[in-house]
């Protein structure tokens, strides 16, 4: 399973690359804020969702801490999907975020 860091995806986004950020926390956690541009997915509707996401593209998960985005990936690429872990999660994203 591919890998990034928090540091690393910040660098893409504040660079204006096109990111696909994927964040599988709950609605609760995400209302405490999450990345600008990223869709949200619960972990839960991951599966159920998976017709939502571009086979052709690169999502990167992300959740509180980077277990259930660890899970979430698995999914995506059991679907053959491409996905990146962000390693760390939210709790050592440092860029800003939007409620």
């Amino acid at each position: 399973m591919k890998t990034i860091t928090t540091d690393e995806l910040q660098k893409r986004v504040e660079a204006g690359e096109v990111v696909n950020i994927i964040d599988v926390r709950e609605p609760d956690e995400v209302a405490t804020g999450m990345i600008p541009g990223a869709k949200h997915i619960p972990l839960g509707e991951v599966e159920e969702r998976i017709g939502e996401l571009d086979t052709e593209k690169e999502y990167y998960m992300i959740c509180r801490s980077g277990r259930r985005s660890e899970m979430s990936s698995g999914i995506l690429e059991s679907n053959n999907i491409a996905a990146t872990n962000v390693e760390g999660g939210m709790l050592a994203w440092n860029g800003e975020t939007i409620a």
